[in-house]
C-alpha cells in the first residue's frame, strides 16, 4: 500500500521557505516557525506572495516533492515539479480510450451520483427529525429522483454525452436541496446555488477552496501511476485544464469536500465573520478560516474507509491514488471495467 505522505500548506503572506540540509524551513519575519524533513513530504502548497528559495525548489523537484502556487483566494497559479515519469504504453492506451470514453464515463458518473445520494440519505437518517416537513419532503424527492437517474446511468448503451447530461441533472437536484443540509442559525450561512468565479457566499467560498485542494490531490494521484492528467474522459480536453484530475475528483467531491464543508458550518467552526467581502460581491476566506479548513482537510484525509473493490481499509487521502491505480489497470486490460468508488 502506498504511504500517505504529508502536504505542507503555507498561508502566512509574510512567510519564506528555504532548504536547510534535508529539511524544509518555514520562516516568518526572520524567525523559524516550522522545520519539516523533506522525505516526509509529498507536496507543498503555498498561498499568496510567499517566497520559496531556488535551492528548495531544485531539491523538491529532484526528490518528487511538488510545489503548488495558489493566489491568496486559492486559485491555481503555477506548479513546480521535476521530470514526470509517464508510462508510454499506458498513456497510449489512455489516449485511445479517451476517444471512446463511454464505459469509463459511466463508472465515474455512477460513483459521483451514488455518493451525492448517500450524502442526502445520511442527512435524512441523522437529522430527519429536525427538518421542517417541506425540507424533508424536498430531500426525499431528490433522493428518489436521483435513484431513477442512477438506474438510467447503469444501463448499457448510453453514450458519454447522455451520461454527462445525467450527471448535470443529478447535480441540479443535489445542490437544489443542499441549503437544507446547513443547520447553522446564522442567516448569512445559506446556499442559493453554486457560484464559482468568484464565490458569492461563504458556503461557495469553502466549496471552491476544498475543490481546489482535491484537484491538486487527484492530479498528483494521476501522475503517480503514470497517467496524463490533462487527458480525461468525463471532462473534455481543454488547453491548460487537468481534465483527468477533474474526472477523478468527481467521485470524491460529495464525501471529501461537500460533507466537510457542511460539518465546518454546522459545528460552527466557521461563521460569517470568518469571511471577507470584496467589491463585486466576491466572498473570500480569511487567513484564520483557511487554517481552520486546512486543518480539518488534513484530519479528514487521515480517516480510514473500506475500499469497495479492494476490500481493505485505507485513509481517505489515499483513495484518489487507489482510483487512479484502478483506472490504469483497466486501461492496461487487467480489469474489465473501471470500478467506481462508493462511500460506505
Amino acid at each position: 500500500m502506498k504511504k500517505l505522505l504529508n502536504t505542507l500548506y503555507v498561508t502566512t503572506e509574510s512567510a519564506g521557505l528555504r532548504k536547510d540540509g534535508e529539511n524544509l524551513v518555514a520562516e516568518v519575519e526572520g524567525g523559524e516557525r516550522a522545520r519539516v524533513p523533506l522525505h516526509m513530504l509529498a507536496s507543498v502548497v503555498v498561498f499568496g506572495g510567499i517566497f520559496v528559495s531556488p535551492a528548495l525548489m531544485q531539491t523538491c523537484a529532484a526528490n518528487g516533492v511538488t510545489i503548488v502556487l495558489l493566489d491568496r483566494v486559492g486559485r491555481f497559479q503555477a506548479r513546480i515539479e521535476g521530470p514526470v515519469s509517464g508510462n508510454v504504453l499506458l498513456r497510449r492506451a489512455q489516449y485511445r480510450q479517451s476517444d471512446a470514453p463511454d464505459e469509463i464515463v459511466r463508472g465515474m458518473v455512477m460513483g459521483k451520483l451514488a455518493n451525492q445520494r448517500s450524502v442526502l440519505m445520511r442527512a435524512l437518517r441523522d437529522y430527519g427529525k429536525e427538518f421542517e416537513e417541506d425540507a424533508k419532503s424536498r430531500i426525499e424527492d431528490a433522493v428518489a429522483r436521483m435513484a431513477r437517474i442512477l438506474r438510467r446511468v447503469e444501463r448499457a448503451g448510453e453514450g458519454a454525452e447522455v451520461l454527462r447530461g445525467a450527471e448535470g441533472e443529478a447535480a441540479n437536484l443535489y445542490f437544489g436541496v443542499f441549503d437544507h443540509l446547513l443547520r447553522s442559525p446564522d442567516p448569512e450561512i445559506r446556499f442559493n446555488g453554486r457560484s464559482r468565479r468568484p464565490p458569492l457566499d461563504p458556503v461557495n467560498a469553502v466549496l471552491s477552496f476544498l475543490y481546489t485542494l482535491l484537484t491538486h490531490d487527484c492530479r498528483s494521484a494521476a501522475e503517480s501511476v503514470g497517467l496524463d492528467p490533462a487527458v480525461g474522459f468525463l471532462h473534455r480536453d481543454r488547453p491548460g485544464r487537468p481534465s483527468l484530475a477533474l474526472d477523478l475528483m468527481e467521485e470524491f467531491r460529495p464525501i471529501l469536500a461537500d460533507r466537510l464543508a457542511l460539518s465546518l458550518f454546522n459545528r460552527r467552526q466557521l461563521r460569517a465573520r470568518d469571511f471577507e467581502r470584496r467589491d463585486g460581491g466576491a466572498v473570500l476566506l480569511s487567513e484564520d478560516a483557511r487554517r481552520t479548513v486546512l486543518s480539518a482537510w488534513q484530519e479528514r484525509k487521515r480517516e480510514e474507509r473500506m475500499h469497495p473493490f479492494l476490500g481493505e481499509k485505507a485513509p481517505l487521502g489515499l483513495m484518489p491514488y487507489l482510483q487512479a491505480q484502478m483506472l490504469s489497470r483497466h486501461l492496461r486490460g487487467d480489469l474489465d471495467a473501471y470500478p467506481p468508488w462508493f462511500w460506505k
